[in-house]
């Protein structure tokens, strides 16, 4: 595949998509994203002047935008990034969810459909064509404390944010099933790394530690999921993209379950190593909140079909992970720095 049209390109898993693609592929990107409150262009600074890339600032809501992006960029495939994705802010205001999430995702399988079938049926990118759809573990509910998530686990979404994504994986699979349109779906775990925009709990703890302030955490923090280092999570669906089957999913999970409040401690102990504070540990600075609602106790991801029918292994356990995440976020005051000072200080969301 040379060239692939990338939508959410500018958030946390899409930019460092985008980031291997051009860097370590050499495959032509147009970046396409509407460039929402966790939309950074920052977070491509390394690629923004290759060649290779292109940006387009279009929601993908706007279906006669996005068809002329097909008509213009001509993509070998497409890899569907773009949504809402934070569940606190899916209970203070869901709309936003359905409206990108489900909406969206229509018009983007409806603008695939027509550029695929525009494509003269000799044409090496119409037979090669493939719609990724890029979904997440929480469209199937919450485990117990054994087992994990099959890509056969029926769907059983608790929130706004995985309804609508459970609502746009469905979608995905009646365009395979009706029309032909050759898709391939992956449901990941909870990511982390580089350029993770801090309502998330990993990039809040560390920032929040770095300022000094409460870090806090839901309930007892007895809740667990299944960490994935963002770049092996990059690796996984450029994979998926180019060898996956059509009408296929895969689960991307990391094999590092941890529980929140363990995720934290790691967090602090790596900062006293590399940060130290002046008047005691940084663990002396969580704080226990109100759960959040409805909150899903556990994921896990089985991810054997895409490791033994693809060949993809993680590269970082959650040990080797985390650290290079919490180095790189000391030393890269740049990204985040206005991020806390203007978009986002850190308040608690999803209190509903």
């Amino acid at each position: 595949m040379k060239k692939i049209l990338v939508t959410g390109g500018a958030g946390f898993i899409g930019s460092a998509v985008c980031r291997y693609l051009v860097k370590e592929k050499g495959v032509s990107v147009l970046n396409v994203d509407k460039l929402t409150y966790a939309g950074n262009t920052a977070s491509l600074k390394e690629i923004d002047q290759s060649p290779l890339y292109r940006f387009a600032q279009v929601d993908i809501c706007d279906r006669e935008k996005i068809a002329a992006l097909f008509t213009s960029f001509q993509p070998d495939a497409v890899m569907h990034l773009a949504a809402e994705s934070h569940v606190d802010r899916s209970i203070d205001g869901p709309a936003a969810f359905i409206e990108t999430n489900i909406i969206g995702t229509y018009n983007m399988l409806a603008c695939a459909l027509d550029y695929w079938r525009s494509l003269p049926e000799s044409s090496p990118t119409r037979s090669g064509f493939r719609f990724h759809h890029i979904s997440t573990d929480e469209v199937y509910g919450s485990l117990g404390a054994e087992g994990l998530f099959e890509e056969t686990t029926p769907y059983d979404p608790r929130s706004p944010y995985s309804a609508s994504k459970a609502s746009s994986d469905h979608l995905v699979m009646a365009w395979h099933h009706t029309y032909g349109l050759p898709t391939v779906i992956t449901n990941c775990s909870n990511n982390y790394g580089p350029y993770h925009f801090p309502e998330k709990l990993i990039p809040l703890v560390i920032l929040n530690a770095l300022d000094q302030k409460s870090l806090p955490i839901y309930g007892k923090g007895d809740q667990i999921r299944d960490w994935l280092y963002v770049e092996d999570h990059a690796r996984a669906l450029v994979l998926a993209v180019e060898k996956g089957v059509p009408g296929e999913t895969y689960n991307v999970g990391g094999r590092n379950e941890r529980t929140n409040l363990d995720v934290v401690e790691t967090i602090c102990r790596i900062l006293d190593e590399l940060k130290p504070r002046n008047d005691g540990c940084y663990k002396e600075l969580i704080t226990f909140v109100k759960d959040r609602p409805g909150h899903d106790m556990r994921y896990a991801i089985d991810a054997r079909k895409l490791e033994t029918e693809l060949g993809w292994k993680a590269q970082e356990d959650f040990a080797t992970g985390i650290r290079k995440t919490v180095r790189w976020y000391l030393d890269n005051k740049w990204w985040w720095e206005p991020i806390r000072s203007g978009k986002y200080a850190g308040e608690r969301l999803g209190k509903a």
